[in-house]
């Protein structure tokens, strides 16, 4: 799988909203502040995980498609189960 350099900048703005959460917990900011941007990290996450998938699912059924390795809704069914997992 390739990650390209959206995925990764994805987790690099995530890297720095988790260093921006524990410089406010250092610094005794409001718990509704931290939670506030903990929920933000989360929604990151959760958004940069379903890029990922389905990245990842087109990739696997182009390929499938070549090698007729698998059916496309056993692909589907397993990218599926990954965004149920990440939940």
């Amino acid at each position: 799988m390739d990650y390209n350099d959206q995925m990764k900048n994805r987790v690099k703005r995530i890297e720095g909203q988790l260093r921006g959460i524990l410089k406010m917990m250092e610094e005794n900011k409001d718990c509704r502040d931290v939670v506030t941007q903990l929920t933000a990290t989360r929604t990151a996450i959760d958004r940069t995980i379903g890029v990922i998938v389905s990245s990842n699912l087109v990739n696997c059924v182009q390929k499938a498609d070549e090698q007729k390795e698998r059916s496309t809704e056993e692909l589907i069914q397993d990218a599926v189960n990954l965004l149920v997992k990440s939940r």
